[in-house]
């Protein structure tokens, strides 16, 4: 026989037992103390947060024998041990994810009248309630406003908004909470304990805080990894088994979006993808450091739930961002999270969340601005000096496309050897261009066509936008007085050999060189 998960093993046989709704379970065991059991109970709140559990617990205890009231359910009454042991007549468990239908709401109504034929109680649980039709809700309601002395409804849904109003009116309302993170992991060091497990502490606060306040995902996270009961489960094998990132990793990505270095961040998700996390997961990871920052920026970072140290961190980096460029952040790539489909590309909606967040801020620099690298370097030579800076990008005229096969107008190699002064002063017009175009190389100049080569295709209309590749033209025309346009292509690898051939010409070819031969010079190789 098959042995039984863990969140069916310990799933609450008392009152006790459930974790984190003692606002529910105080209030449900005093109407039980003092007889005032109510003939409709609507329980709604997120998913693994004891809905269910609860309804059966309710069902046992106005069953159970025991004569105390406030021992009840005692588990140890013959009704309570049918109920454990999901025989129990009186207890009716219905799916209405399955049973939509006003039918088969009437088939309901027409069996509720019948009196219980074991306990006190007929108690019928319909589980994720809001799936019920329209006409199925109209003909429940009847039952609720007029039900029989001996029967109990506890509706149980994830989605409260779409329960009708009607219906609402006519039950007891309570709602049910994720649980806390102390209170999760209290949880889990106990099932560990009983189930003689080994885990590092580190790991069940990860399962814990993956769990998002569902305890029944917690318990089911554990299951999940418990590959060997004698095997000491620890921080690094929890990540793998999960599909986590390190937390490195995803304060890097938040540190290049304090930089606003699309191409750093771009590179990071791709190695945390690429080293096994999963996106979603990732994604998550992102939005829940960026929304502690958020916390740290605006209420306090005492309302982190985090060590010392690292709320240290995120107030550090709370005073890095701007609240505008935070609250997009965390916008993008919860929508990144919540839309993402999987696919051949499961790492592009984090991307696209990235740029959309830093590409929003670009703007035209009117003044000469250098990085402090870009700073070091000396000045080009004044043969390739700015001739015609604009003070708007906008104003620069851009060249139109020569026909195919013409010769190139200007050597390629220049572009090539000047690439370090020409991302300087791509700089100067926009300061977050320059780490995309380090993903590009040069390729060839066809006619009037600069050709650029990328490995990743994600990266040919994000340079070749017309605004960016207007500037890049600009700096082009500034550093060597040529206009050129810039296209982009997708390629396998950084050089191909027609783009080599093209770069690394002979000095025989080069037409200074030929006219310094004929004025009788001597070219030393």
């Amino acid at each position: 026989m098959p042995e039984q998960a863990l969140y069916l093993k310990w799933r609450p046989l008392s009152f006790d037992d459930v974790v984190g709704q003692e606002h529910i379970t105080r209030t449900l065991r005093n109407a039980l103390i003092r007889g005032r059991i109510r003939h409709a109970y609507l329980f709604c709140g997120p998913r693994g947060t004891g809905k269910t559990t609860t309804a059966r617990l309710l069902a046992k205890a106005v069953n159970c024998t025991h004569e105390d009231a406030a021992k009840r359910p005692c588990n140890d009454c013959a009704n309570c041990l049918a109920i454990n042991e999901a025989r129990f007549l009186d207890l009716i468990e219905i799916d209405a994810a399955s049973h939509t239908g006003v039918d088969d709401v009437r088939e309901l109504r027409d069996k509720i009248a019948f009196a219980p034929g074991e306990g006190s109680y007929k108690v019928y649980i319909i589980d994720e309630v809001h799936r019920f039709s329209g006409n199925a809700f109209d003909a429940l309601l009847k039952t609720l406003e007029e039900p029989p002395e001996h029967a109990i409804f506890v509706l149980a849904t994830t989605e409260i908004d779409k329960v009708p109003a009607t219906i609402k009116s006519r039950c007891l309302q309570f709602e049910f909470r994720r649980v806390s993170l102390m209170e999760l992991m209290r949880r889990l060091a106990t099932i560990v304990e009983h189930e003689s497990l080994s885990i590092e502490p580190a790991a069940l606060e990860l399962i814990a805080r993956q769990s998002t306040g569902s305890v029944r995902d917690s318990i089911s996270l554990l299951d999940q990894i418990v590959v060997d009961p004698e095997e000491t489960i620890t921080l690094p094998m929890t990540r793998t088994l999960l599909g986590t990132a390190h937390a490195l990793q995803v304060a890097e990505v938040v540190e290049a979006l304090a930089e606003q270095d699309i191409a750093r961040g771009i590179q990071l998700i791709n190695l945390a993808i690429d080293g096994g996390s999963d996106p979603r997961q990732f994604g998550q990871q992102l939005v829940t450091y960026l929304r502690n920052v958020m916390l740290a920026q605006t209420a306090g970072v005492e309302l982190v739930e985090a060590s010392q140290e690292e709320r240290s961190t995120y107030a550090a980096m709370a005073k890095r961002f701007s609240r505008a460029r935070l609250l997009n952040s965390i916008r993008a790539f919860n929508s990144a999270v919540n839309n993402y489909t999987g696919g051949w590309q499961p790492q592009l909606s984090l991307e696209l969340a990235l740029i959309e967040v830093l590409q929003g801020e670009e703007a035209p620099v009117t003044q000469a601005t250098v990085t402090p690298a870009a700073a070091t370097k000396p000045p080009p030579p004044a043969s390739e000096a700015p001739q015609s800076r604009s003070a708007n990008v906008e104003d620069f005229e851009r060249a139109a496309a020569s026909a195919p096969g013409e010769p190139p107008v200007y050597p390629a190699a220049k572009i090539n050897d000047g690439w370090s002064d020409l991302l300087a002063q791509v700089y100067r017009y926009n300061k977050n261009l320059p780490p995309l175009l380090e993903n590009a190389h040069v390729r060839a100049i066809e006619g009037n066509r600069l050709i650029l080569g990328v490995t990743n295709e994600v990266f040919v209309p994000m340079i070749e936008a017309p605004k960016r590749a207007r500037v890049v033209e600009q700096a082009i025309h500034d550093l060597h007085g040529v206009k050129l346009l810039v296209q982009v292509r997708a390629v396998d690898a950084v050089i191909v050999p027609e783009a080599a051939a093209e770069i690394e010409e002979s000095p025989a070819d080069d037409p200074l060189i030929a006219m310094a031969r004929e004025l009788g010079g001597v070219v030393e190789e």
